[in-house]
C-alpha cells in the first residue's frame, strides 16, 4: 500500500541526507493502516518535492515521552548538540489527541 504525508523542511531534509530513519506520528485511524514494507511517499509541505520511503518497522507506544526513551535522538531526527525534547510534538498535536490515539513510531529506509 501506499501512504502519503506531508513533511516540514527540517524532518524532509533529515531524512532525505539520512539523517532521520523514525517518523512520529499519531496513531490515527489512517495511521493505523500502515505496514511493515508499505511505501510512504512524503511531500515536502513548501515546495511539493517529494522522498519515497519503505516502512520497514512500526512502534507504538501511549505517548511521545515512551517513543522517546525507546529510540535515540538522532533516529529521530536530533542533532547531536539539540536536547531531544517529547513536548517538542505538541507544535504538531493536541495532548488531548495525544492521550486519546497514542502515537506512532514509523521506521524508514530510502526507496532506491
Amino acid at each position: 500500500m501506499i501512504h502519503q504525508m506531508t513533511l516540514w523542511d527540517s524532518p524532509f531534509h533529515a531524512i532525505k541526507e539520512g539523517r532521520k530513519n523514525i517518523e512520529m506520528r499519531l496513531l490515527s485511524e489512517k495511521r493505523k493502516q500502515i505496514q511493515v514494507e508499505d511505501v510512504i511517499e512524503f511531500s515536502h509541505i513548501e515546495t511539493n518535492e517529494k522522498l519515497i520511503c519503505i516502512v520497514t518497522n512500526l512502534f507504538v507506544y501511549s505517548s511521545f515521552e515512551e517513543l522517546y526513551k525507546h529510540h535515540d535522538k538522532i533516529s529521530l531526527g536530533y542533532r547531536e548538540d539539540e536536547i531531544a525534547d517529547p513536548r517538542d510534538m505538541l507544535a504538531y498535536y493536541k495532548q488531548e489527541d495525544i492521550d486519546k490515539f497514542g502515537v506512532l513510531g514509523i521506521e524508514l529506509k530510502l526507496s532506491e
